[in-house]
């Protein structure tokens, strides 16, 4: 993490509880991995997914970031704002997380995208990201990202957040280190929303220290941004519990795999084939997730129309990214890059 910087202000809502659908990927591709060696079982249950395909000639990938990012596999992964099965246009993506492989040094970083940041979309002008979803589903929502974030985005996956309590259940909770009475007590505070979205129980954590948490504990956990660190150590917490679910389902034999299975992957959304998941099986256990980065970095908040979190700039936001994320020390953003950034300046008079 760079040194300190201002905060992204996002309106509090009960759809933040969507953004723990992010996990589902990296679950699938773990399950893959241990029970690789029954290909059949495998393959029918990746067959579970909602399949789509994209046109990769219409993402917004410039030819820089294609061979810039040459060595880098950026998966979008998408929680939308939906109660039924539902995961295409017309759902507001309430989580942006970029899922970013090394494929040299089998790096992981998740890069958390905040829902109200202002950015160009295609034929809608400037406007909140999480629109993108909305207005024209995943082709837009991921063209949106590559454009505005100079990145080459062919992969994505989404999901309905309604069933992740429920699959931290299955898994029998996780352990979960609760730092102090500050964050204790926001906790139990979220527990009653989420219990009441989802419908299950609004047990309290009683105590500090490590906890096994279930899955509305969990939750709430993770959507906890009122402490020290506000939205970043937000993220964070989102990645101590992927890692902690991550860790749990490996200790699970194959009847409790399949069960967790059945709950999990009918919801996902993804043009990632069954192939492409069989391909990461021989080197899964190497991957690892080395880092939470949150974006944009510098904001300011502006009301126009409403309330949005506006990059100041997106041109240097951009090139912190790839500097930060990428490895790219002396990073150039591109024209459009740079258009779109002179363009949001001008709207909203933030320079710095």
């Amino acid at each position: 993490m760079k040194g300190k910087r201002s905060m992204p202000k996002e309106k509090k809502k009960r759809k933040g509880l969507k953004i723990f659908g992010i996990t589902v990927l990296v679950l699938v591709v773990i399950l893959a991995a241990i029970v690789g060696a029954i290909a059949i079982f495998v393959n029918s249950k990746i067959g579970m997914m909602q399949q789509v395909e994209l046109d990769e000639g219409d993402l917004g990938i410039s030819d820089e970031a294609q061979q810039s990012l040459s060595k880098y596999r950026n998966i979008a992964l998408f929680a939308v704002d939906s109660r039924d099965n539902n995961l295409e246009k017309g759902n507001r993506s309430d989580g942006i997380i970029i899922a970013s492989i090394n494929n040299e040094t089998k790096e992981v970083k998740l890069i958390s995208v905040y829902r109200d940041t202002y950015v160009q979309i295609e034929g809608h002008g400037l406007d909140k990201i999480t629109h993108a979803y909305s207005y024209g589903s995943a082709p837009l929502a991921v063209k949106t990202l590559n454009t505005n974030l100079d990145l080459n985005i062919t992969e994505f996956a989404t999901v309905n957040f309604d069933s992740v309590a429920t699959a931290v259940d299955e898994l029998g909770g996780v352990t979960i280190n609760i730092e102090s009475q500050a964050e204790l007590n926001y906790l139990n505070q979220y527990i009653n929303e989420t219990a009441r979205v989802t419908g299950k129980s609004d047990a309290k954590v009683q105590g500090t220290g490590k906890q096994n948490l279930n899955g509305v504990q969990a939750v709430a956990y993770a959507r906890i941004r009122y402490t020290a660190g506000g939205d970043y150590k937000r993220t964070e917490r989102m990645r101590v519990v992927l890692e902690a679910m991550l860790n749990k389902l490996k200790t699970k034999n194959i009847s409790q795999i399949n069960s967790f299975v059945d709950t999990v992957l009918p919801e996902v959304y993804t043009n990632i084939t069954a192939g492409d998941i069989f391909g990461l099986i021989p080197s899964i256990m190497d991957y690892k997730i080395s880092e939470s980065i949150g974006w944009p970095y510098e904001t300011k908040g502006i009301t126009l129309d409403r309330w949005y979190g506006v990059p100041v700039t997106l041109e240097s936001n951009v090139r912190d990214l790839h500097r930060e994320a990428f490895g790219e020390p002396d990073y150039e953003p591109s024209s459009t890059v740079k258009e779109i950034s002179n363009s949001i300046i001008t709207k909203t008079g933030y320079r710095n």
